[in-house]
């Protein structure tokens, strides 16, 4: 992906607010989804936004990437635990996830980048 993994976190969050707007039933729905199935249950968010993670790495979808480092270092995931789940997702995925694993290395850097900055020194 060319361009800024933040700057694409926002875009796609920007995007799901239009849609919204287009198909709220739809989007209301999704949104209930989501929401329900990232919550503390049997398995705690940080560990459900590194599944996440894996899965759009696997599928090849960049603003699952951007999205899913974003919320899973919000959840408390260490770089450590967002370097193994990207070793999880070229197991499972391949050449092409080694591919989009660099990606998602990328967007970590650029989201950890954002945080220090957003963070008092």
């Amino acid at each position: 992906m060319n361009g800024s993994y933040v700057e694409r976190n926002n875009e796609v969050r920007r995007r799901m607010g239009l849609l919204s707007k287009e198909i709220p039933d739809t989007m209301s729905a999704f949104m209930r989804l989501h929401q329900a199935a990232i919550a503390d249950g049997a398995l705690d968010t940080k560990t459900k936004e590194l599944i996440s993670l894996a899965i759009g790495i696997t599928v090849r979808c960049d603003g699952c990437i951007a999205f899913h480092v974003h919320d899973a270092l919000q959840a408390g995931a260490t770089r450590g635990e967002i370097v193994e789940t990207i070793g999880v997702a070229v197991l499972m995925g391949g050449g092409p996830s080694v591919v989009y694993g660099t990606e998602a290395l990328e967007a970590l850097e650029q989201c950890e980048e954002n945080m220090r900055g957003m963070s008092p020194a």
